[in-house]
């Protein structure tokens, strides 16, 4: 296959899984030599624990932490490093927000408004959120036939009870992008802060957080070919100085008495315990390897496979697209049904054809509900993937209804 990136990704070559088609990029993607060979070489020539020690080896393990840390600052444009608090993924980086800043900032009687595709993990914070504060969440609901979200919907949905706005940029189940800088000014004349879910986007499109307007935005390092178990809060300094920390214990601290305790400056009042240093090393590889291959060239072709798929699924019968029919629009996902075949057989049939993609709700059963679709099967494509994949995936979804004993 030609893509010139597929052989620095040791997966696609393997013996095993050599003939997959992966299309689950949306879950996680695959990783390149370059970042196992960064976390190798950590692991080989800098390990220690960062931050802690006095001695060079735990002063290099530090520097290449900070390094990582810096990186991924530039990356989103962040106005300073310590705005970049290092998590195990999205999900924590939300929760964190959730229990820090919500619970200190969100009063009964106040509104905490999400958008109806949002990812669980950018919902049950905030029911929490509500159910102990008394505070109210209210849903901005998207188009049932293009998947966008309205600026006039979002306006009828913020109003000055509204203290938070959480928001995905990309959603995981449409593909659709969301207008956040536009989002946030309307959130911020409201006296709203927004938090932005960019586990979708930021591996996919620039993203530049002072431009959105981003209060907060959380992503996941396994998601843009990076490690599992690194993900990312970006936070505006002031917000962050004034939440208390989201986990106590060692190296969060600036003194501990007996009874009290007061808390080190930013970062690392919320990076409690041994860090993942090897994690944000390799994390600061995929950064970099992404950078290399260029987030302009990654949306050209996240969007010319989309528009392949789509444009070859309208010519298939009973096979039908959710969200918007530009392929474009799709950031790489496009999710769809079989009329007559559940979309977990619809994978299970696929996988017999070295296919992997996602089915189910996808961690948006509200979105499916919304919707009238509970469950949906999910293609996602990456840079690495090419057209002579997307050419196979859609010969053999040609044949689904059949192998399942329809007589078409």
């Amino acid at each position: 296959m030609n893509n010139q990136y597929r052989r620095d990704f040791p997966f696609f070559s393997n013996e095993k899984d050599k003939d997959i088609v992966y299309f689950d990029n949306a879950a996680t993607t695959q990783r390149p030599r370059q970042v196992m060979e960064a976390m190798s070489h950590f692991y080989e020539e800098n390990n220690a624990n960062p931050l802690r020690g006095l001695y060079e080896l735990s002063v290099r393990a530090t520097e290449a932490y900070e390094n990582a840390r810096h990186t991924v600052a530039q990356f989103i444009g962040a106005a300073e490093d310590c705005e970049i608090v290092f998590t195990r993924n999205a999900t924590e980086s939300l929760n964190l927000v959730a229990y820090t800043y919500g619970m200190s900032f969100i009063s009964k009687g106040d509104e905490i408004a999400v958008s109806i595709m949002e990812h669980h993990s950018n919902i049950l914070p905030w029911q929490m959120v509500c159910r102990a504060k008394g505070a109210k969440l209210v849903y901005m609901e998207c188009s049932k036939e293009t998947g966008e979200l309205s600026l006039d919907e979002v306006r009828a949905k913020i109003s000055p009870k509204t203290k938070l706005v959480a928001i995905t940029q990309v959603s995981n189940v449409l593909g659709v992008t969301n207008p956040i800088k536009e989002i946030a000014e309307i959130a911020h004349k409201a006296g709203a802060v927004v938090v932005v879910d960019g586990a979708q986007s930021v591996p996919h499109m620039k993203v530049d957080v002072q431009e959105l307007g981003a209060d907060f935005l959380a992503f996941s390092g396994h998601k843009l070919t990076g490690p599992t178990g690194c993900g990312v809060l970006y936070g505006r300094k002031a917000l962050l100085e004034s939440m208390p920390p989201f986990l106590r214990g060692g190296e969060m601290i600036e003194y501990v008495t007996r009874e009290d305790a007061t808390w080190a400056e930013l970062p690392a009042k919320f990076e409690a315990g041994t860090v993942n240093a090897a994690g944000a090393v390799g994390l600061e590889a995929a950064v970099r390897y992404i950078q290399n291959v260029g987030l302009d060239t990654i949306v050209q072709h996240d969007n010319k496979l989309a528009v392949q798929l789509m444009e070859g699924m309208k010519h298939i019968p009973y096979v039908h697209v959710t969200g918007s029919p530009d392929g474009n629009a799709h950031c790489g996902i496009v999710t769809f049904t079989i009329d007559g075949v559940h979309p977990h057989d619809i994978s299970t049939v696929l996988d017999t054809e070295h296919i992997a993609i996602r089915a189910g709700h996808h961690c948006a059963q509200p979105l499916g509900e919304y919707l009238g679709v509970p469950a949906t099967a999910r293609a996602s494509m990456y840079f690495y993937n090419t057209e002579e994949e997307v050419s196979f995936f859609l010969e053999k979804v040609k044949n689904v209804r059949k192998w399942m004993g329809y007589k078409d």
